[in-house]
């Protein structure tokens, strides 16, 4: 297939070469003339407008976008909709909101041009490994796409077959799904970055307190060395908490075990709060997701307003003095 794909950074870039390297055309476009021209040096066919990338399509039409989400793939989307014709197809694969798609999607179907949202999965390894994708749309037109989505799936690899799914979709084994409706794409990898934020989480306070065992405030008949490197490493291989997360954890302490080029101010890209919007509009208790995301939030400040109420409270009622500099020695009350 000829597949026109806006957006050439990490992801997009990766997206077209896996593509080209499975046999289809790919149209590229990106602001950054650098980028564009460099993929036409790997073999893609080079825009330097959206309309040139429409231009160079054939009818049917089909445009992947992979943009940040908000106002700029959404200016992107509004000018794909002047210049694509009746049956086209829009795939937005970043990580837009929900909602959102469900808003294009109904002001598409308008011009009888249909939308596709894929959450994809797979970040800068999603060349070499392929890349997870839920997928919301139209069930004839999600169909219609699947020489691309194959493409683009890890597939089954060498994950043996699930007990008990015999006559269910095959694409899911695959590693790609049709989650339903326009939306429910983006909604499933919504999910799917939530729980990413409680497993990290929940391995960086875990190797925490595997680091500090070693610390002078505990009594020294109770210190553990523990080379946290090599607890990672032990993990991956066959322990109920293995994965790919601790797959990468472990690479990185492999490489730096003090950390020491990371200051620990953890962004959050959006799809964490969003999940808990969603927690809080059906009543679902997410205790775990939750405080992952305020983790987070509290990596970015040095000292929060709110520590520093409680050390005032702690001093009005019982004299307790906190540390101020490395002199004082913190109070353990």
């Amino acid at each position: 297939m000829r597949i026109g794909v806006i957006g050439l950074g990490r992801m997009g870039g990766n997206i077209v070469r896996r593509l080209l390297d499975g046999g289809h055309e790919c149209v590229a476009f990106d602001v950054d003339a650098k980028a564009v021209d460099g993929l036409a040096g790997e073999g893609a066919v080079p825009a330097h407008a959206i309309a040139d990338l429409v231009a160079a399509l054939p009818a049917p039409r089909v445009v992947w976008v992979m943009l940040p989400e908000g106002k700029i793939t959404g200016d992107a989307i509004d000018q794909l909709a002047n210049l694509l014709s009746p049956d086209d197809v829009i795939i937005d694969g970043g990580n837009s909101f929900y909602k959102d798609d469900i808003a294009r999607g109904a002001a598409l179907i308008e011009k009888n041009i249909h939308f596709v949202d894929v959450g994809t999965s797979g970040g800068v390894w999603g060349r070499e490994r392929g890349y997870c994708m839920m997928i919301g749309g139209e069930a004839d037109v999600v169909k219609r796409l699947d020489p691309i989505l194959a493409t683009l799936a890890p597939g089954a690899g060498g994950i043996s077959k699930t007990p008990g799914r015999d006559g269910r979709d095959p694409r899911v084994e695959q590693g790609y799904m049709h989650c339903g409706p326009t939306g429910s794409g983006h909604f499933v990898k919504m999910i799917h970055n939530g729980i990413e934020y409680g497993l990290m989480q929940a391995y960086a306070e875990g190797f925490d307190i595997l680091r500090n065992k070693s610390s002078k405030e505990l009594p020294e008949d109770r210190r553990f060395d523990i080379d946290v490197a090599d607890v990672a490493e032990v993990w991956r291989r066959g322990s109920v908490v293995s994965s790919w997360l601790l797959d990468l954890t472990a690479t990185a302490l492999a490489s730096d075990p003090s950390l020491d080029r990371f200051e620990g101010r953890v962004a959050d890209s959006g799809e964490g709060r969003w999940t808990i919007e969603a927690a809080i509009e059906e009543a679902v208790p997410v205790d775990v997701l939750a405080a992952a995301l305020f983790a987070r939030f509290r990596s970015r400040i040095d000292h929060p307003f709110g520590d520093k109420l409680l050390s005032a409270m702690r001093f009005q009622f019982g004299g307790h003095k906190e540390a101020v500099g490395p002199e004082e020695k913190i109070s353990k009350t």
